[in-house]
């Protein structure tokens, strides 16, 4: 069997067939599945990792210094993330829900992005110019959106694929259903990428659903759904590979979405404004820790001598160079506090257009200062 073959046959296991390429000491347990990546391909997927749990890092502490908004963190998530990302075509949509920053890392995180959650709309604008959507709060809402762009792409003709990015809890609500079922019978080139991080806010997974598995729910949409180990950069790459070769096949095939369980684990907060302790107990944590995905990968470059001390080192520093650029020109962005006005209707309200006369006249009584006086 050929590799593209096998990769594909990946997608007629069972749902509940984990797919793993690597053990949590970074071992090769799969080698049919091992992809034949350049060495400078994995090393920029390890960069990629590191720099994500970085960015983390440092966003975490902007926020709790008071200069960015509330934040999900990604940690933890980093081997689903830019795995499946490194899969794809540059050009393949992104729709993602607003913690998968590590996929916008492989497009080449636009610094803009901070400004989104320092209070600026710009910064979800940026996000066009690299084939993403803007990020979504508000859960599942993104996937029927990335189902009809999915569509469109396949009218057209073009040999694109959207991904959407969710968490556990999007399989609740109704937009994921109906995406799905929209997705499954018009054969849509839609990858539905579910990063099952085991908590929904303070749900876990086994209040979400009676089923044994998030991927066997597509089974009910008359498509492929697939379980991976999402701690495994290389096994979500395989996977997300496998998916976007079958959702562009043509001819008498049909193209067809698949369904990936990327089952993982959130180390940190749902967000800034969370506290996990009340829910979970830290030896939980700790046991997920044991299967990092960066100390995993990291162990698996090593022994293919793709990797060694020198290259890490220097890896951090441009690391740390590139995050002290992205803060200092996201910072030096000044707000405008009349902009929370432009993006709420298309053609403003009478109370809105109050409310606007009124800050504009506040402003040119007292200055901005006068903004900031309660605080």
């Amino acid at each position: 069997m050929s590799g593209d073959a096998l990769e594909r046959d990946l997608l007629d296991r069972e749902p509940d067939d984990r797919i793993r390429v690597l053990d949590p000491d970074g071992a090769v347990v799969a080698p049919e599945l091992e992809p034949a990546l350049e060495a400078e391909t994995l090393r920029s997927m390890y960069r990629d990792m590191r720099f994500s749990r970085r960015f983390d890092e440092r966003m975490i502490s902007l926020q709790r210094q008071g200069r960015l908004g509330t934040y999900s963190s990604l940690a933890g998530q980093e081997g689903s993330q830019i795995g499946a990302t490194y899969a794809l075509a540059d050009d393949d949509m992104l729709s993602f829900q607003y913690r998968e920053h590590g996929a916008l890392v492989v497009r080449g995180l636009p610094w803009e992005y901070l400004l989104y959650w320092m209070g600026h709309e710009d910064g979800n604008a940026a996000l066009a110019e690299i084939d993403v959507f803007p990020l979504n709060i508000s859960i599942a809402a993104h996937l029927p959106h990335i189902v009809g762009w999915s569509w469109a792409a396949k009218l057209n003709g073009d040999d694109r694929v959207g991904v959407a990015h969710f968490g556990d809890g999007s399989t609740s609500e109704g937009d994921f259903h109906e995406a799905l079922n929209f997705a499954g019978v018009f054969d849509t080139p839609t990858v539905f990428f579910c990063n099952n991080n085991q908590w929904a806010i303070s749900v876990p997974r086994e209040r979400q659903t009676a089923s044994a598995t998030i991927a066997q729910k597509a089974t009910a949409y008359g498509f492929a759904g697939v379980q991976v180990d999402g701690m495994d950069p290389l096994a979500t790459y395989v996977v997300t590979k496998a998916a976007r070769e079958k959702a562009l096949e043509s001819g008498d095939e049909r193209r067809r979405p698949t369904l990936i369980e990327a089952v993982q684990y959130r180390y940190g907060a749902h967000t800034t404004a969370d506290d996990p302790d009340v829910y979970r107990d830290e030896s939980e944590v700790e046991e997920w820790r044991e299967k990092d995905p960066i100390d995993r990968f990291e162990a698996y470059l090593r022994d293919a001598g793709v990797l060694d001390d020198d290259q890490i080192e220097a890896i951090e520093s441009e690391i740390e160079e590139t995050l002290a650029t992205l803060v200092d020109r996201a910072e030096d962005v000044a707000g405008d506090p009349g902009e929370m006005f432009e993006y709420t209707y298309a053609e403003p309200t009478p109370r809105l257009e109050a409310q606007r006369e009124y800050l504009a006249d506040l402003r040119d009584r007292h200055g901005d200062d006068a903004l900031l006086e309660d605080e």
